[in-house]
């Protein structure tokens, strides 16, 4: 595979990258001279950056063309690092004047998970020294990395068992617990400009969120800052110190307690594989779990539905894009279009058939009216006791668990006081903080209970 910048090459220099792609080097090199001196020839002949990514068994996965002064690493979602393990995959590249490893090399390093970041410095088009640098468990002098001495091309180091040793100690820095198969683990993350007091509320409320999702908490981040960064919420580096974090505690999800706008979701999963959501979408979650009666399952897919629309992308090829025209001429729609339109279709039907529940509640509404049955609304904050409260009073068995939102269905029981009066008691879902909108409006019908 040959990725970056590759305009303007010859048909000549082209075949050199493919080459490339076919070379094998050691298991235990972190690159063989051959390759080396050959990456530095090409390089020097493109005036542009250029490297490899090798796997641990030597082959070379990927050629990479920068400019002059970087390179760009593609897209490793077919590699995929096991619970807290490394990439599996070294990055190999030239540096033209014969610098280090730059601010973004090791960047690079701490995002990807990569086994090793190594820059080959060249002298007119011939490589002098290898540095490397890779990850470690804990910080050493406030870096998550340590670079290695200089070394030459070719020298043995036993690079696949240093880096699988490597491993068993972020293995062993690992906190022991148990883990139940199948279940999301989770850092949870604020940005926020409140008071730690307030701060540390919405955080608790968070994690009790994540409990109810059956989410697995392995850390809090906490991040107070009075102006939040536009595209990562939070510094780079801080968002290097989390992964090297998830990493360390083989978390596989990332939950932001602020609501992320889509460029936002873009911007921090370019930085990072980990599954990235924010508050509303666990909210959602959790709901979807809980939503048993057609009306509940109604309210919670117009309300995902909603959230999704303003975040759909596409990242398909321009050809693979076009739907309708023959052979993807003529005028058609992109496949984006098509699923805004199928959505927004889907919304429009779910929208009549809501208004049909409203009009069914407001039915039976009446009929109570005419039989003058008082109706008493149990109301407050999610998981407060009102399901307990309502089985107690009716000697009902209504679903009553210690998680957020148990009850979504709103749930109706006749109650019958001394002398004969009855009286309608309805159990509500809860109210939480910061209750997504797209919620307070599917849930309309829901809320009319209270009216």
């Amino acid at each position: 595979m040959i990725t970056g910048n590759t305009s303007g090459l010859k048909t000549a220099q082209l075949k050199g990258l493919e080459r490339i792609a076919g070379r094998r080097v050691s298991p235990d090199l972190i690159v063989s001279p051959e390759l080396a001196k050959e990456l530095c020839a090409v390089a020097f002949e493109l005036a542009r950056q250029v490297g490899v990514l090798l796997s641990r068994n030597g082959q070379v996965e990927a050629v990479m063309v920068g400019d002059h002064k970087s390179i760009m690493i593609p897209a490793l979602r077919q590699f995929k690092a096991s619970g807290g393990r490394l990439k599996g995959l070294r990055c190999v590249h030239t540096h033209l004047a014969g610098e280090d490893l730059s601010e973004d090399d090791l960047m690079d390093l701490l995002f990807l998970r990569l086994d090793m970041m190594t820059v080959v410095k060249m002298d007119q088009g011939g490589a002098t020294w290898l540095s490397s640098a890779h990850l470690v468990p804990q910080p050493v002098q406030e870096k998550n990395w340590v670079v290695l001495p200089p070394e030459i091309p070719g020298q043995q180091t036993q690079c696949r068992e240093f880096i699988l040793g490597l491993e068993d100690q972020f293995a062993k820095a690992r906190p022991v617990r148990e883990i139940d198969a199948g279940r999301d683990r989770a850092i949870l993350i604020s940005v926020t400009p409140l008071s730690k007091v307030k701060a540390q509320e919405s955080m608790d409320e968070l994690a009790e969120l994540a409990r109810s999702a059956e989410v697995i908490v392995l850390d809090t981040v906490v991040q107070r800052r009075d102006k939040i960064n536009p595209r990562l919420i939070l510094g780079k580096g801080k968002l290097g110190e989390i992964m090297l974090t998830a990493l360390r505690l083989n978390a596989n999800l990332l939950i932001f307690d602020q609501e992320l706008n889509p460029s936002q979701v873009r911007s921090i999963t370019d930085h990072t594989e980990l599954r990235v959501i924010d508050r509303t979408q666990l909210i959602l979650d959790i709901f979807a779990r809980r939503a048993l009666s057609r009306e509940g399952k109604l309210q919670i897919e117009m309300a995902q539905l909603k959230y999704m629309l303003p975040r759909l992308t596409t990242r398909d090829d321009a050809l693979s894009r076009l739907t309708g025209g023959i052979g993807g001429r003529g005028p058609g729609e992109t496949r984006l279009e098509v699923d805004r339109r199928r959505i927004n279709d889907r919304l429009s039907k779910l929208a009549k058939k809501l208004k049909e529940v409203s009009r069914e509640r407001e039915q039976r509404r009446s009929r109570r009216r005419k039989k003058d049955l008082p109706v008493l609304s149990l109301v407050g904050y999610t998981n407060a006791g009102k399901s307990t409260l309502l089985n107690t009073l009716t000697n009902s068995a209504i679903v009553a668990e210690d998680k957020l939102f148990a009850t979504l269905d709103p749930t109706s029981r006749r109650l019958r006081f001394p002398e004969d009066v009855e009286v309608i008691i309805t159990d509500t879902v809860g109210f939480i903080r910061h209750l997504p909108e797209e919620l307070l409006k599917a849930f309309k019908a829901t809320l009319e209970e209270l009216h």
